[in-house]
């Protein structure tokens, strides 16, 4: 603390006061030294900067009664170092052998006697010490050190892509197309990534961009898919992002889910999967006169995400603020992988297929394909891009594949095929109460006649069992004696009852 005007003050480098040194220069740190000091001190660098290799003399003796020990870091010199570089040689009791200025001498005397032995002044490395002077607190905000490459996945534990899609058939029905594009996409990315083989021929990323209506399997399947290559997973929906400064998740939000995903571990974090669904709610209003802060914009500003860049993303929260800690993540190893129903693209599918329309008595008045559930199958870059995504984000999602829709018999394989069906699920719960359950196949078909008729794929699926199993589940564990159940079409339809078989 700066001493007041009532206060002798003295010199930090000869401990002279102001009334014998004359006035006293303020320097950072409350250092006060004299102009006989500072004229010293700077021959003394002339000097000594001739012959220094490195940063010179240290005053170790000052250092250690600063810390009360030996700073982190930093080794006091041997003996022969200290000889060889000039320094005063210390006692047993640590004070250096050195002449002090005496209180009583006269301040011309104190000036004669600082100038024969000079300054007591000591070089130091500052980047030895543990503490940072107004530097920033060791480097730029933002700039990461560069650290060694260290693969999540190792190339010899890369399954091959028949592999990876004999594992996705164990828990996904049909969409064979899909699976294998995946497989061969997923095992070129993570290839890339343990080798890191980046010398003449740059590997570009197999970012991925999915297709197909609600309930057909799209998230499904990228979950399986990070569950096979135990890999960190963030699914996230692309409805609430808007551009930067609006009400809503900036797209910093996509890496910060994932980096949390991954227990804000970066290195894991720069090598994980990102899943955005409904990525068509992002595609360019048509006629729209308000400003689209939530269409285009958002689509120019995911561009950087999907190339790979360092993005400073906020660590446990969705938007960056000054009370929420930042860090910095790679996006290139990222793989990024979009999915949405695309709702009205197959009109434009049908309008590019069908460029002829005919009049007449041979003119076709219905279209063909308007219940043709793979239409999605002929889907290309320019159906998207009329659909309202811009081509620099349809350029970055090089594999392009559409699911198709779930026709009857593929509602009842999932209903009873998968490793987790949700059939099996419900044999399972009444296997804890002994108790078998069993569904015919009358049964199984009608419970996927209804599903179609809700129009929400898969999903309906569960919400219909739901629907007729909670009596079932109910009742059962009120009789000990009930040994097995069978559901039957005429208990879904409300003509009938269930098979109830009493223990043997």
């Amino acid at each position: 603390m700066e001493n007041d005007n009532t206060t002798e003050r003295y010199c930090s480098v000869c401990g002279r006061s102001e009334t014998n040194a004359g006035a006293l220069m303020r320097l950072p740190m409350n250092i006060l030294i004299c102009q006989s000091c500072m004229d010293r001190t700077s021959d003394m660098i002339e000097s000594r900067m001739g012959n220094m290799n490195g940063a010179g003399a240290v005053d170790w003796t000052k250092i250690m009664s600063m810390y009360g020990s030996m700073p982190p870091g930093m080794t006091p010199p041997t003996t022969e170092n200290t000889e060889e570089k000039g320094v005063p040689e210390e006692t047993p009791s640590g004070v250096t052998e050195e002449k002090e200025l005496s209180e009583g001498s006269s301040g011309e005397e104190d000036k004669e006697e600082a100038g024969k032995k000079g300054p007591r002044v000591s070089f130091i490395n500052l980047s030895q010490l543990p503490f940072s002077f107004g530097m920033g607190g060791g480097g730029p905000r933002g700039v990461k050190p560069k650290k060694e490459h260290k693969p999540l996945i190792e190339l010899r534990d890369i399954p091959a892509p028949h592999k990876i899609k004999e594992m996705l058939d164990e828990y996904v029905v049909g969409q064979e197309k899909a699976k294998r594009v995946m497989s061969v996409a997923v095992y070129n990315h993570y290839k890339r990534v343990a080798t890191n083989t980046m010398d003449e021929i740059e590997i570009e990323k197999s970012n991925m961009l999915m297709l197909g209506p609600t309930g057909c399997g799209k998230a499904y399947l990228v979950r399986t898919l990070a569950r096979i290559l135990n890999v960190p997973l963030a699914i996230t929906d692309a409805t609430t992002l808007t551009e930067a400064g609006y009400i809503g998740d900036d797209i910093e939000s996509v890496v910060s889910k994932l980096l949390a995903a991954a227990g804000n571990d970066v290195d894991k974090a720069e090598q994980g999967i990102i899943y955005i669904d409904e990525i068509d709610k992002i595609a360019k209003k048509q006629n729209v006169n308000s400003r689209d802060v939530s269409g285009e914009s958002v689509q120019q500003g995911m561009l950087k995400l999907l190339e790979g860049s360092d993005i400073e993303v906020p660590v446990g929260a969705s938007s960056k603020n000054a009370m929420v800690p930042t860090t910095v993540v790679n996006t290139r190893n990222i793989l990024f992988i979009c999915g949405g129903a695309f709702p009205g693209i197959e009109e434009i599918i049908k309008k590019r297929l069908n460029k002829t329309s005919g009049i007449g008595f041979h003119a076709e008045v219905k279209d063909p394909s308007d219940k043709d559930r793979t239409i999605l199958r002929e889907v290309e870059t320019e159906d998207i891009r009329k659909f309202g995504m811009i081509p620099e984000f349809v350029g970055r999602l090089p594999m392009v594949f559409a699911l198709d829709g779930l026709d009857e018999d593929m509602l009842v394989r999932i209903l009873k095929e998968p490793k987790n069906a949700i059939i099996r699920q419900y044999q399972k719960l009444l296997e804890l109460d002994e108790v078998k359950l069993e569904f015919t196949d009358d049964a199984l078909h009608a419970i996927a006649e209804k599903a179609i008729k809700k129009e929400t794929g898969a999903r309906a699926l569960r919400s219909i069992l739901d629907e007729y199993m909670i009596d079932i589940m109910y009742e059962i564990p009120r009789d000990d004696n009930i040994g097995k159940v069978t559901i039957t079409r005429e208990y879904l339809e409300g003509s009938g009852g269930p098979l109830i078989e009493i223990r043997g």
